[in-house]
Parts: structure tokens; C-alpha cells; sequence
């Protein structure tokens, strides 16, 4: 049994992550018109810090995963 009770994937974002997070959430929404304030922003959202957390740290890599490679950069 692991001594360790949570993974890597469990601890918070610092600051920095956050604003990595936000700069290609920004993007991409910019980049597919898509409104902030609504549900597809949120999904999209939860879907960047999930690849963040997964390990893809580098903002055109995210951009592209997440936006599917629709989005321009």
C-alpha cells in the first residue's frame, strides 16, 4: 500500500498554474467565440486544468488539446 495519500493531481494549483490556466482559456474562447459565461466555457474550463493536471504545462499544447486544434493561435 502507497504511503502516500494523494497524487500529484490532487494538490492545488499554485498561482502561476492558475494563470497559464486562464491566458489559454482566454484564447481558445477568444479564438472559437465562445461566451465566457456560459456552460461550454466552464466545460472547456475543466477541461484545461484536467490536461494541466495531467502533465501538458506548455500553453500551445493546451491550446491545441483543448480547442481540438480548431482554434488559432
Amino acid at each position: 500500500m502507497s504511503d502516500k495519500l494523494f497524487s500529484t493531481r490532487d494538490e492545488p494549483l499554485a498561482s502561476e498554474d492558475l494563470d497559464v490556466c486562464r491566458r489559454v482559456h482566454e484564447a481558445l474562447c477568444s479564438g472559437l467565440k465562445i461566451d465566457r459565461s456560459g456552460k461550454e466555457a466552464d466545460r472547456l474550463g475543466a477541461l484545461i486544468i484536467e490536461l494541466y493536471r495531467q502533465g501538458v504545462h506548455d500553453e500551445n499544447q493546451l491550446r491545441l488539446l483543448a480547442g481540438g486544434g480548431r482554434a488559432s493561435r
